[in-house]
């Protein structure tokens, strides 16, 4: 059982560069798209692409709204709006094997809290990158505040004081946290792309000004500054409406699906304190995966199945 694990987790391993791969280039893809069709049908009308090269313009809008980005957000969410990028670059939204691990570890500890004393489970809680249940499952232990999630709520079932309809409003109000926390990135980049469009204005009215100082030359001339210009107006509407909003809605999806981990735990784990088995408890869980990344209940069951007996061998070893 064991080396067929490990033959699970190399075989995935090999295919995360390929998979990895396949996600940079669809966004490539579709950045390529965008840009080759605007250019292309302005070239196709008979305009000159050279005209759009205007280095100034977009050093005023993109510089402007670079320096707006930063007044407006604390370091902390600037550091996060760079994380969340690459993860909606990389689509690191969670995969069927990612919430199979979760439901896997869930059952195991939840066997644990059936059939264990309190002293013996509570080593799995009070540190987990010690527990052999959560080292089964390196993924999950990376996440820390999934980590951290479970682990809370673990030690508040030990305890066993709560009463199940206050821990459901403690999760909640936790996942609303979270949530307010992974969404900041989401509003930073909306925020600018929002501003975008009236930064392009801006860089068309400076350009129009300039313009404006060059009457007395030939139209050739005044009416290259012109087009220069609008090129400001140009630029603005196009980052905003085909760049970074795009991206806004890209990490609101991949950290929506994230936060969805969380649900799958609460729901596991209320159900378990109202009385249900194990095996019953992660079926709660499992119904609030997404359906096109849901498990079947049979591949649940044969996943908990191995990965209890797994940890349990490692255990006793």
């Amino acid at each position: 059982m064991a080396l067929t694990a490990s033959r699970k987790s190399r075989a995935a391993n090999l295919a995360q560069p390929f998979a990895a791969r396949g996600r940079i280039l669809n966004f490539g893809i579709g950045l390529i798209i965008t840009v080759g069709c605007i250019l292309g049908g302005y070239a196709a009308l008979g305009g000159h692409l050279e005209v759009l090269f205007q280095p100034y313009e977009f050093v005023i809008i993109a510089g402007s709204s670079l320096g707006i980005f930063i007044v407006a957000n604390a370091t902390s969410t600037i550091k996060d709006c760079g994380k969340a990028m690459f993860e909606a670059v990389l689509d690191k939204a969670p995969k069927p094997r990612d919430f199979l691990d979760v439901l896997s570890a869930l059952h195991a500890l939840m066997r644990e809290l059936r059939a264990k004393s309190r002293s013996e489970v509570e080593a799995h809680f009070d540190n987990p990158q010690e527990s052999e249940i959560f080292k089964n499952f390196p993924k999950l232990l990376a996440d820390k505040d999934l980590v951290t999630f479970i682990c809370d709520y673990g030690r508040l079932i030990i305890i066993g004081n709560a009463k199940p309809h206050e821990i459901e409003a403690l999760m909640d109000e936790e996942i609303e946290t979270l949530a307010h926390d992974r969404y900041k990135p989401v509003h930073a980049f909306q925020a600018v792309a929002d501003g975008l469009p009236a930064l392009g204005i801006v860089a068309a009215v400076l350009g129009i000004i300039h313009a404006m100082g060059a009457l007395d030359q030939s139209p050739e001339i005044l009416g290259g500054l012109i087009g220069a210009a609008l090129v400001g107006t140009f630029a603005g509407i196009f980052l905003s409406y085909a760049i970074l909003a795009p991206i806004a809605q890209k990490v609101r999806a991949v950290r929506q699906k994230q936060l969805r981990l969380f649900t799958l735990v609460k729901q596991s784990l209320l159900a378990f304190m109202n009385g249900a088995m194990p095996q019953v408890a992660v079926e709660f869980g499992r119904k609030t995966i997404p359906s096109k990344e849901r498990p079947t209940i049979d591949v649940v069951e044969n996943e908990t199945t191995s990965a209890g007996a797994e940890a349990a061998i490692r255990e006793a070893a």
